[in-house]
């Protein structure tokens, strides 16, 4: 096989990939799953440790606190 063909091959296997990731997202099975999933931004629930590591202080990150 030449590269040609294969890069023909390539890309009809991508666009085979595609098809059927679009298929089954837009699949009616799933449309529960995925109302739920975009819903979940919105509803209340408990909120995360504000005090965890990566918060920035008002005394800056380098300096100890009193």
């Amino acid at each position: 096989m030449d590269l040609p063909t294969l890069r023909g091959l390539f890309t009809l296997i991508l666009m085979i990939a595609f098809v059927a990731i679009v298929v089954w997202a837009w699949s009616s099975k799933r449309r529960k799953e995925f109302d739920e999933a975009a819903r979940l931004p919105l509803e209340d629930g408990p909120l995360a440790d504000s005090g965890g590591a990566g918060c920035k202080t008002a005394t800056g990150a380098g300096e100890k606190q009193s």
